[in-house]
């Protein structure tokens, strides 16, 4: 697929992709273990799960909670059950992709059954290996 604006390839540009591609993880892990090291001090200074805040070095470092709330949707299922309010529960009607495929393997299914009910989607990736182990 050709594009107007045709762009060459060359191999600075992987070298330079795979090269950058490797200092991104890099710095990831660097970051998530200095975050690991926040973490800790201010559960260590502050307390577990308490908002904080220190200035050094004319930065400023804060700790936010974020708190979420979510149904155990067995427990609250049941327990809705119980007092005969299941006008209060979703019933969520969704294909099986086991079974489809089961009953696609036993016959009781075919292709054209499928027609139309399939939605494929594709996404591209990018990877850039080099040939020889760095």
């Amino acid at each position: 697929m050709k594009n107007k604006n045709e762009t060459s390839l060359t191999g600075d540009m992987l070298v330079k992709y795979y090269e950058l591609n490797k200092q991104k993880k890099e710095i990831e892990l660097e970051m998530n273990q200095l975050k690991e090291s926040f973490q800790h001090y201010f559960d260590q200074f502050v307390g577990e799960n308490v908002k904080g805040e220190i200035t050094i070095c004319g930065y400023k470092l804060q700790r936010q909670i974020r708190n979420t709330e979510k149904y155990n949707d067995e427990l609250m299922i049941k327990r809705l059950e119980e007092l005969q309010m299941n006008d209060l529960i979703q019933i969520v009607k969704k294909p099986d992709d086991g079974k489809i495929k089961a009953a696609l393997q036993l016959g009781l299914l075919n292709q054209e059954h499928l027609d139309g009910c399939l939605i494929k989607t594709s996404s591209p990736a990018i990877s850039v290996k080099p040939l020889t182990p760095r």
